[in-house]
């Protein structure tokens, strides 16, 4: 590199600075923001993991909890509800559903309008934990925020990212 040369100032720019040598025709902004919200996730979610541990519960975990936590009083769902909220599999959930209820944090009852159906209800103690596990979870989300960005840039972060959810068809 000359030193007229800009250096790489991460990963992706690095990446991208040797597709312009090998392939100068290609547009790689798409590949520069991609990379970054992949890169941004993969790193969110490791920092998540560790603010979820000391309350025993995954991610994933916390996310059933918290969906139910949300939907407010009586905190009741179908695992059906649930399993379209967060995009998961029946199979997949009544895994989630088996541990968070072996520790207390949920139960499950017959649905009082549907014989085949089942509804799961938030416990006092899974309120009391997601209510912590949250907090803690928007600890580190606020940190890594504040870290690089001021609160314009944030809510203007955000509102590109809604924009560009909702193009893609993730919304």
């Amino acid at each position: 590199m000359t030193s007229s040369t800009p250096r790489p100032q991460d990963p992706v720019d690095a990446i991208t600075a040797q597709w312009a040598v090998v392939r100068p025709d290609l547009d790689t902004v798409p590949m520069a923001v991609y990379g970054r919200i992949y890169r941004l996730s993969s790193t969110m979610a490791a920092r998540m993991d560790k603010a979820y541990a000391p309350f025993g519960i995954s991610r994933g975990e916390f996310d059933v909890l918290a969906t139910l936590r949300r939907s407010g009083e009586p905190y009741t769902l179908s695992p059906r509800e649930l399993s379209a909220t967060l995009m998961l599999t029946t199979g997949g959930m009544t895994g989630r559903l088996d541990k968070l209820e072996r520790a207390g944090l949920l139960s499950r009852s017959p649905d009082p309008h549907d014989r085949r159906g089942l509804r799961v209800t938030l416990s006092a103690r899974g309120r009391e934990l997601v209510d912590e596990a949250v907090t803690a979870g928007l600890a580190v989300q606020r940190e890594a925020l504040e870290s690089a960005l001021d609160a314009q840039e944030a809510e203007q972060l955000a509102g590109l990212l809604r924009k560009l959810l909702a193009a893609t068809g993730g919304a």
